[in-house]
């Protein structure tokens, strides 16, 4: 049997706020290929205030990443092995975001401007353990030219050993833009990150960044990108995106997840959620998508949105309509 594409073929962006736990557990029931991403961890939560308790995960979410977000080699060494300890595949470094909350920590898209420490911190966390190491860097920020700033972060990670790395394809502006209108704002540059295959050929680069369908997920693959990494739609479209994912871009047999059976397959994961004191709508307000472009996908959200504080019977009896309309 032919061994699929590696996991980072297709991966599913670090997205705060949206990718925790009960996310992921929802995303691998609907492919069981792609690469999932946590939630970005500050290596000073983990290191100093000793936030165990967000490197919890399922053993179902895996291949799982590690995002951490930090700037100190040691320390961001120390959280980097807390993670492979914990179980993670791979710990990512954020170089990428634009918030002004981690700008005030010096970590996140304002390393694209320190390179070199950015290496120390990519040697560090290397030598720390034995997960792999990634990065996941812009173009550039502010005034870079993203042809000097963009080679130079590849420099200094080859350098350190890591052989991955994940490209936002647009410069980051740390004055004057929200990081809403920094997903939005500064012009996508996909034709650099093309270059820098042939420049950097011994690299495995990823491309983020403006990719919303799976149609243009295979377009840049075929473009020669190793691997895309998909925010927003993935967690808006999921079942169009990931339901898909596994026969069109890692080759292996149909049928696509089926929306109905993936809703009654986290009945174990909300039922586990209320155990620990959840509410219902920490895990269902995943799920509002499932059914995005299909029959019924208002009344689904709408029926979710009704039930914040509702109990798993509320759930599958929502569910038991559902096969009632699919039987019809």
């Amino acid at each position: 049997m032919t061994k699929p594409p590696p996991a980072w073929r297709l991966s599913v962006a670090p997205m705060l706020d949206w990718t925790d736990s009960a996310c992921r557990q929802f995303h691998r029931r609907l492919s069981r290929h792609a690469l999932l991403y946590t939630e970005m961890v500050t290596s000073a939560a983990l290191v100093r205030g000793g936030a165990r308790h967000l490197l919890r995960h399922d053993p179902s979410e895996q291949p799982v990443a590690l995002q951490l977000g930090g700037s100190d080699p040691a320390e961001l060494a120390l959280a980097a092995r807390m993670g492979a300890d914990a179980g993670y595949c791979e710990i990512n470094l954020n170089v990428g975001c634009p918030s002004d909350r981690v700008q005030s920590g010096c970590f996140g898209a304002v390393l694209m401007k320190t390179p070199a420490l950015v290496g120390e911190c990519l040697a560090a966390m290397r030598a720390a353990c034995a997960a792999e190491i990634t990065v996941k860097c812009r173009l550039g920020v502010d005034d870079q030219n993203p042809e000097d700033a963009l080679p130079a972060m590849l420099d200094v990670a080859r350098a350190a050993g890591v052989t991955r790395v994940i490209v936002h394809a647009r410069k980051a502006w740390l004055q004057g833009l929200s990081p809403k209108e920094n997903r939005e704002v500064p012009p996508l540059d996909y034709d650099l990150v093309q270059r820098m295959l042939g420049a950097y050929p011994d690299l495995t680069l990823c491309l983020n960044g403006g990719i919303a369908t799976l149609d243009q997920a295979e377009a840049l693959l075929e473009r020669g990108f190793h691997g895309v990494m998909i925010g927003r739609a993935a967690y808006h479209q999921p079942a169009e995106i990931l339901g898909a994912a596994d026969r069109r871009l890692f080759g292996a047999p149909g049928p696509d997840a089926d929306p109905v059976d993936v809703a009654r397959a986290m009945i174990p994961v909300i039922a586990a959620h209320l155990d620990r004191g959840g509410r219902l709508i920490g895990v269902t307000r995943h799920l509002l998508g499932l059914f995005a472009g299909r029959t019924g996908a208002r009344a689904w959200r709408r029926a979710l949105s009704e039930m914040p504080n509702g109990t798993l019977a509320d759930y599958a009896t929502l569910l038991d309509h559902l096969d009632e309309r699919r039987a019809a």
